[in-house]
C-alpha cells in the first residue's frame, strides 16, 4: 500500500487498481484516523459509471466506521468542501479522477475546513490502512443530502461583490465535459443574466472529458467561432478547474487568469499581501510582470493542494496552477471553476472590457516540454545531469527558465523550458533533453 496516494489522492483504473474493497479500507482507515470518535462526512462524485459503485463502497466502510454519510450525488468537487462547512461535518470525500478518462476514478479526503488532507495526513491513513481497521460495533446511517446542488449554486451567486452586475447581452459557450458541472454551472450564469450555449452538460460517464472539456479546448473554440460568442468556459470533469477562450480565439489559462485577478485587485488597493501563489509550472513571464508591479509571485511544488497550503502559510488571496485550479481564499480554500468564471466575468464587468483585453496585459512566454522515460528519481541528484541543466539554464542568458522535475504519477522525468524567443526556447529543450536522455541512459547501464 506504500505510495498510494499521489498528488491528488488515489487514483487509478476503476475496478482494477480503484475496487470496492479498497474503496471500503480507505473509508475505515480514514475514519480511524480523521474522526476516531465519529461524525459527519459527506460524499460527492463525478459522473464516472464507476462513481456508484465507489460510493456505496465509500459510504460503507464509513457508515461501519461509526461515521454518519450524507451523500451529495454528482456535484462539483469544490461543492464538498462548502458542504462539509455548510452541514457541519467532519470530514469530505469526492470520488473523481479529474480530468483523466472515463475509465479510470479517484478518491480524495477533504478536512472540516474544506481543505485537502496533507500530505502527511495521507500518509497517516496509510499506515492505518495497512492494520486493515475493523468496523465499529455500531454502524452508523446513509442519506442523500437535500438540495445540495441549490445550495452549492446558491453560494456561487452569492460570491458576486458588485452590486450592480448584469450580464445580459453576453453569449458564453460552456463545455461541461459530460461532468459534474452540467447541473449547476449554466444555471449560476444564467442567474447573472448571460445568454448560455451549452455544450456536453449532460452527466455521461463514458464520455467524461472524452474530446471535450478543459483537456480539448478546440470543441469549445470551435463553438465560440460557430456562435460568434463573446466567451468559452471548459471546465475538467469534477469542475476544480477551467480554461477559458476569448470571442477571438484566444487561450486564457491559469496563470493569465492569476494575473488578471490580482491586476485589477492591485489597482483598487485590494491586494493584501502583496503576494499570489503559483506552481514551478507558471510562465515565467507572469511573475516578471507582477514582479514589476511589486507582486511577489511563490512558487511550490505542482498541486492546488500546495498552492493552498502556501496561500494560508503567506496570507495569500489568489493563487493556482496554468491548468485552471484557481484558488479565491476568501471564498473557498480549495479550487472552483464556476467560482472562478463569476469573479473572472465580475472583474470584466468592473474593468468596463472583456477579458481577452484584459489578458492581453499578461503576455506569457513561449514554452517547450518533453517527457523522458526514468524510474530512478534520484538520476536528478547526479553531478553530470545537474550540470547539463545548468548549461541548459545559462544559455537561455536570463531571458527565461528551465523546470527539470520528476512526474508525480508516473515513471517520467519531464523537462520545461520557457524563453522569450520561440527558436532559442525550442532549441534549449531540445538539446536538453537529448543530454538528460544519455545521462539517464549512463546511469543505467551502471546499475
Amino acid at each position: 500500500m506504500a505510495g498510494l496516494f499521489g498528488t491528488d489522492g488515489v487514483r487509478g483504473e476503476a475496478n482494477r487498481l480503484l475496487t470496492p474493497e479498497l474503496a471500503v479500507s480507505l473509508a475505515r482507515a480514514a475514519a480511524a484516523c480523521l474522526v476516531p470518535s465519529g461524525g459527519r462526512v459527506i460524499i460527492g462524485r463525478d459522473s464516472r459509471t464507476s462513481g456508484p459503485m465507489l460510493e456505496a463502497a465509500l459510504a460503507a466502510g464509513f457508515a461501519s466506521a461509526g461515521v454518519e454519510v450524507g451523500l451529495a450525488g454528482i456535484i462539483p468537487t469544490p461543492a464538498i468542501s462548502f458542504l462539509i462547512k455548510d452541514e457541519r461535518a467532519r470530514l469530505g470525500a469526492v470520488i473523481s479522477a479529474s480530468h483523466n478518462p472515463p475509465e479510470d476514478n479517484g478518491i480524495k479526503f477533504f478536512d472540516r475546513s474544506g481543505c485537502k488532507l496533507t500530505a502527511k495526513r495521507e500518509e497517516e491513513i496509510e499506515a492505518v490502512l495497512r492494520t486493515s481497521p475493523a468496523p465499529s460495533r455500531r454502524a452508523a446511517g446513509i442519506r442523500r443530502l437535500k438540495a445540495a446542488a441549490t445550495r452549492y449554486a446558491a453560494f456561487l451567486t452569492g460570491a458576486i461583490e458588485s452590486e450592480d452586475i448584469d450580464l445580459s447581452g453576453l453569449s458564453i459557450v460552456m463545455d461541461c465535459a459530460y461532468g459534474a458541472t452540467g447541473p449547476i454551472a449554466p444555471t449560476v450564469l444564467r442567474h447573472l443574466g448571460a445568454q448560455v450555449v451549452e455544450l456536453n452538460t449532460t452527466p455521461d460517464g463514458d464520455r467524461i472529458n472524452v474530446g471535450c472539456g478543459s483537456t480539448h479546448l478546440e470543441t469549445v473554440r470551435a463553438a465560440v467561432a460557430e456562435h460568434r460568442a463573446d466567451l468559452g468556459l471548459a471546465f475538467d470533469g469534477d469542475g476544480d478547474r477551467v480554461l477559458l477562450v476569448s470571442a477571438g480565439g484566444r487561450t486564457i489559462d491559469g496563470d493569465q487568469v492569476i494575473g488578471i485577478v490580482a491586476e485589477h485587485w492591485l489597482e483598487r488597493g485590494l491586494l493584501s499581501p502583496r503576494v499570489v501563489v503559483t506552481t514551478v509550472l507558471s510562465n515565467y513571464a507572469l511573475e516578471r510582470v507582477l514582479s514589476e508591479r511589486g507582486v511577489e509571485l511563490v512558487r511550490t511544488p505542482v498541486g492546488d493542494r500546495n498552492v493552498a497550503q502556501a496561500m494560508i502559510a503567506r496570507g495569500a488571496k489568489i493563487g493556482g496552477e496554468p491548468s485552471g485550479h484557481i484558488i479565491f481564499a476568501d471564498h473557498a480554500p480549495t479550487g472552483d471553476g464556476i467560482l472562478t468564471a463569476v469573479k473572472l466575468l465580475e472583474i470584466a464587468h468592473e474593468a468596463k472590457t472583456d477579458l481577452e483585453s484584459l489578458a492581453r496585459r499578461i503576455p506569457l512566454y513561449p514554452q517547450a516540454s518533453r517527457n523522458l522515460p526514468c524510474s530512478h528519481p534520484e538520476d536528478l541528484a547526479r553531478p553530470a545531469v545537474r550540470d547539463r541543466i545548468a548549461r541548459a539554464e545559462s544559455a537561455l542568458g536570463g531571458r527565461g527558465r528551465v523546470v527539470v522535475r520528476p512526474s508525480g504519477t508516473q515513471p517520467l522525468l519531464r523537462v520545461l523550458v520557457e524563453a522569450e524567443d520561440r527558436a532559442l526556447c525550442d532549441r534549449t529543450c531540445e538539446e536538453l533533453a537529448t543530454g538528460l536522455q544519455s545521462e539517464i541512459g549512463l546511469a543505467r547501464e551502471r546499475r
